[in-house]
């Protein structure tokens, strides 16, 4: 089957069809580095790598494009509580959000913009809103600039409101506007903000608003049209659809799909620093290896709330060890060159990891029941099987990304608990050997009771953690 994706602005799955056959372009809202990322900011990071990754599976030349946010109300106010300049923090904050991509497996976009680096493309696009009847400057002179948001008859349309039940925006002081709904395209400057914060435009001194960056930038990287735009769910107002309304007011196509991914919760409520609730990445690493981080990410359907909670996190790491305990004793075959047709129909229905994962743990079972009948031909072919659709997940445990970090940096003690096992499965070969039943009996129990079990097969006895 062809891939079919949710598109938001449509309300439904839909065929997806590239505007250019074989190629497709993908901008994907990356976070406001205010502050250090929690597993709800790295949640969209996760789940559309999965969909670059299966995008270039099946067969597609993939310009990626993931932009960051380094100049906003949130990152000055943060800076001046902490008393350094705005684009130390913003820069700081950049550096612990790559790190825990890359803790993650996220693999670098095509290209990632900084809006601070795009403000001539701003400036540009916002002199074409005001030429074209859709935005204009305040009164008041502050300097702002506003969309005209009732001079472009779709707005509105992605999230399906009328402008007239729509709240008053809040990006800007409401005096300068000519409907409370406009939104800031330009900030001119305050006397309270630091002049580094601003940049000369035809309006005077000031900065872009939010909403102008990801248009400017996606347009300047993918072309007044493209196929995918994507991020979290709570982006969809006002952000997307005001990216929306001003590329269309423009003139451009923007983007053909919408995809958005679901929050992690915790007690129900979104994840986020505002609530207190934020689980930074690298508090969360200190208790699962990555790997198995992003596979309790992957395992849930992208627009799924997930409830965050250590249990279901200690859960699938169970989940995942157990993959690796049979790739282990199948001994690590190349990946497939092929997917398994399930898998596969899996993620062309909406990337619908759920039942991907499902088709991996299928494997498994057969897999093992395989090394039990001694049938290791055929076990490794399960395993080349797994490997490969783990690797469209960015699960495969001996992808070099992950360095040592999908073995974790427990090797040691696997090491020491190897050799200690296998201490005993010798004193109990002994034993049975002697028959004295009662001896490997203990010895088993003893085993067992730490958790271990062991596995007699052909080739001699393995162990795997419970």
């Amino acid at each position: 089957m062809a891939l079919r994706i949710y598109d938001t602005a449509r309300r439904d799955v839909v065929d997806f069809v590239p505007l250019v056959e074989g190629q497709v372009g993908v901008y994907v809202c990356g976070l406001t580095v205010q502050s250090e990322p929690h597993v709800g900011h790295i949640r969209s990071g996760v789940n559309f790598d999965v969909l670059r990754r299966w995008l270039t599976a099946s067969g597609y030349d993939v310009t990626f494009i993931r932009n960051t946010t380094d100049i906003d109300d949130k990152i000055l106010a943060k800076a001046a509580e902490q008393g350094r300049p705005w684009f130390n923090l913003a820069y700081d904050m950049h550096r612990e959000l790559t790190k825990a991509y890359a803790a993650l497996n996220v693999a670098p976009p095509t290209y990632e913009p900084a809006a601070t680096g795009h403000v001539p493309e701003m400036v540009e696009l916002i002199q074409l809103l005001i030429e074209r009847g859709h935005a204009y400057a305040a009164a008041d002179g502050s300097g702002d600039v506003y969309f005209d948001v009732r001079s472009f008859a779709d707005y509105g349309s992605l999230t399906h409101q009328k402008i007239d039940d729509m709240e008053a925006a809040a990006d800007a002081d409401p005096r300068g506007k000519r409907d409370p709904r406009d939104f800031a395209l330009w900030k001119g400057r305050k006397p309270s903000e630091p002049e580094t914060a601003s940049w000369p435009s035809p309006w005077g001194r000031g900065r872009p608003g939010w909403h102008i960056e990801c248009s400017a930038m996606a347009g300047k990287y993918l072309g007044e049209a493209f196929d995918i735009h994507g991020g979290g769910v709570d982006l969809r107002f006002p952000h997307h659809e005001n990216e929306q309304a001003q590329s269309r007011a423009a003139g451009h196509g923007f983007a053909t799909y919408w995809m958005h991914n679901a929050w992690i919760t915790t007690a129900g409520e979104k994840m986020s620093k505002s609530l207190g609730n934020s689980l930074v990445v690298p508090s969360v690493l200190e208790r699962v290896r990555p790997i198995e981080l992003r596979f309790y990410m992957v395992a849930a359907h992208y627009r799924s709330n997930v409830e965050f909670s250590f249990e279901a996190l200690d859960e699938a790491a169970v989940g995942f060890q157990r993959i690796e305990g049979f790739l282990d004793r199948a001994g690590m075959p190349e990946a497939s060159s092929e997917l398994r047709v399930a898998f596969a129909d899996a993620m062309d229905d909406d990337l619908g990891t759920p039942a991907a994962v499902a088709v991996i743990y299928d494997a498994v079972r057969d897999g093992n029941k395989l090394l039990g009948d001694g049938d290791t031909e055929g076990a490794a072919g399960v395993a080349s099987d797994v490997r490969a659709m783990l690797d469209v997940l960015g699960l495969d445990p001996l992808d070099p990304a992950w360095g040592t970090a999908a073995s974790g940096t427990n090797d040691k003690l696997i090491q020491a608990v190897d050799a200690l096992v296998a201490g005993l499965l010798e004193q109990r070969t002994a034993a049975r050997a002697a028959k004295d039943f009662a001896a490997a009996d203990a010895i088993r129990d003893q085993i067992k009771a730490a958790g271990i079990t062991v596995e007699d097969t052909p080739s001699g006895a393995k162990w795997s953690i419970d």
